[in-house]
């Protein structure tokens, strides 16, 4: 009689940051530390003060140093396969399908509409969890994100220090750091040229935890440069280039100006969206991230990686015209 494979129990243990992972955040450095452990589990530990940095209680989102001293907890883990908590191999399958760039550092995808960039809030599997299924050997991470409804280009670290490099040019808003450009239908007529946002952006929280972002002056300074590329069937394509990053900036910078995004069902023009769906067959958020150029090693190696418009949006496109 074969025994089935138990629950994997893990005891209290300490360790010690080493110099590659330093500047990684403690949610992530827990994640890697306790594989197969939800990412829900990990804010739990958190939260409830039994993880431990240098003996004191801390955040998810605090950045690790060399040398500091993370205790983790006892923690019960089933295996993933006894779970059956493994990525369905459909999902598997599209994403190995979308890798459009790879090297030694780094990996990027044309993230398909409808996946999280991570688990978590009822997701059982984002594009890290999946990816790290795909490839067991590399240590990916995250490098940013997209929302769960945008398609496009989402980046992943394979080494530690391309990760660093790269959250250090994304930190810095408004000067060279990364060259981010989307693709996006804009619902109405917007004027030829381009058209520069500047509205700072606040995160609120509605009943459930669901995040509501909206243009009020407590926000962080934002900027969008919405460039009409052409219209079609009354709607306006358009080219972004955002300088922030913030959360739902496209979207909210959109509305603001009147033209929200075609397809958006948070910020954007319902009844456009239903005239949408029902005439050309636009049935989710039209908005991709197309381009991001940036340079690694102090500047000397440039990156230019583009996401093609994915197929449903390219048929919208051509119903339009």
């Amino acid at each position: 009689m074969t025994q089935q494979p138990s629950p994997i129990q893990q005891g209290a243990r300490t360790v010690q940051v080493p110099e590659d992972r330093a500047g990684q955040r403690l949610d992530n450095f827990l994640l890697g530390q306790l594989k197969g452990a939800p990412r829900s589990l990990i804010y739990k530990l958190v939260r409830s003060g039994q993880v431990r940095v240098n003996g004191g209680r801390a955040k998810a989102e605090r950045k690790l140093e060399a040398g500091d001293e993370v205790r983790i907890p006892p923690v019960r883990i089933e295996s993933a396969q006894d779970a059956g908590r493994l990525p369905p191999k459909g999902l598997l399958s599209a994403l190995d399908a979308s890798i459009v760039f790879e090297d030694a550092r780094l990996l990027a995808i044309n993230k398909p509409s409808g996946i999280a960039s991570h688990g978590g809030s009822g997701i059982s599997f984002g594009v890290i969890e999946s990816m790290r299924a795909l490839r067991p050997n590399d240590n990916l991470e995250l490098v940013h994100r997209l929302d769960r409804d945008t398609s496009g280009l989402l980046v992943l670290s394979k080494k530690r220090s391309a990760l660093s490099e790269l959250q250090r040019l994304l930190r810095e808003d408004h000067g060279s750091g990364i060259e981010k450009r989307y693709l996006a239908l804009l619902v109405g007529r917007m004027p030829s040229g381009t058209m520069s946002v500047e509205a700072p952006l606040h995160v609120g929280l509605r009943q459930g935890g669901e995040r509501h972002v909206q243009v009020n002056e407590a926000g962080k300074p934002s900027t969008s440069h919405f460039k009409l590329l052409e219209r079609r069937g009354g709607q306006s394509y358009c080219e972004i280039h955002i300088e922030t990053g913030r959360t739902h900036q496209i979207r909210v910078h959109a509305q603001h100006i009147g033209h929200p995004v075609a397809g958006d069902d948070k910020y954007g023009d319902l009844a456009a969206n239903k005239r949408l769906r029902e005439q050309v067959g636009l049935k989710r958020l039209f908005l991709h991230a197309s381009t991001l150029e940036f340079a690694l090693d102090d500047g000397k190696t440039p990156y230019s990686l583009n996401a093609p418009l994915v197929p449903e949006l390219i048929e919208v496109l051509d119903r339009l015209a």
